[in-house]
């Protein structure tokens, strides 16, 4: 798949109106992984929006779907995701980071309402699902489980020897999803520890793959309305995605990975750039 397709995609106006969500947040907690939360936006959004079976106001429901949100960094984008769906109230999201609120830095398990496991130690959400998948089907219980993994986080060998025993054991109730932005902490994934050739590792683990473009509504929702991919296999789905996408100086831009001290006029240049793509 040619890796320049996400920038043909525009953004609508949920999407927009999400982002904005996230530029509030940064504007009260002033740090945040940004980039990496504006790049699976829409992955999380069609999950939340069109896919997955919950109940917001029972978060352990049984019968619900499980969601491993592995790349912890970008809970900016989860957060606003469950206080959109009624998960916690939306005053939870200008707590950020703070003393008297529930959002951390990273997920956490039991603290918020919605996440399903504690992320952000990159390498540990795919085993943790795949424990999961593996539960449900000796319940026999109906539900399925979707990983989100960051494509710098499958440096981690633990990716690996997860794969390996998802395939083992046939998981097809376990659908992964990569946000495949090309780009990690302090460089491109080329040059840091090259992935390629991507997919065909997954088929090669025994995994049924697809890719499609992250940041396309309509094919997301295709995709995903039509897994598992192959009865008896794990399902990949490369995304291919844009690093701080929407945000034209932060596409991209690996300054934008991590900001802990952003500025007002950053803040303000956020969102006017978002303004700008309201009225496009």
């Amino acid at each position: 798949m040619d890796s320049t397709l996400p920038k043909k995609i525009g953004l609508d106006q949920r999407s927009i109106a999400l982002r904005k969500e996230m530029i509030q947040i940064v504007a009260e907690s002033r740090r945040g992984h940004l980039a990496s939360a504006l790049s699976c936006m829409e992955i999380l959004r069609v999950l939340y929006d069109d896919i997955l079976n919950y109940k917001a106001e029972e978060p352990r429901w049984p019968k619900r779907d499980r969601l491993i949100f592995s790349k912890g960094h970008g809970c900016l984008a989860l957060y606003a995701l469950l206080a959109d769906k009624g998960f916690f109230s939306r005053a939870e999201l200008f707590k950020f980071c703070k003393s008297d609120g529930i959002l951390g830095g990273h997920p956490e398990y039991g603290k918020v309402p919605g996440v399903e496991a504690s992320t952000g130690s990159l390498g540990h959400g795919l085993p943790i699902g795949i424990g999961m998948a593996i539960h449900a089907k000796y319940e026999k219980a109906n539900h399925r489980v979707f990983v989100i993994l960051s494509d710098g986080e499958t440096n981690e060998g633990s990716v690996w020897e997860a794969a390996l025993c998802a395939t083992k054991h046939k998981l097809d109730n376990l659908i992964l999803l990569v946000d495949y932005n090309k780009q990690q902490s302090y460089g491109y994934n080329k040059d840091v520890l090259n992935l390629e050739p991507f997919a065909d590792k997954w088929k090669s683990f025994g995994f049924a793959v697809t890719e499609v473009n992250g940041h396309d509504v309509q094919a997301l929702k295709s995709i995903l309305k039509k897994t598992p991919l192959e009865t008896n296999k794990p399902t990949t789905i490369i995304c291919h995605t844009i690093k701080g996408k929407g945000i034209s100086f932060a596409e991209e831009n690996l300054e934008w990975h991590h900001k802990a001290k952003i500025s007002e006029e950053e803040v303000q240049l956020l969102m006017k750039a978002l303004e700008n793509k309201s009225h496009a």
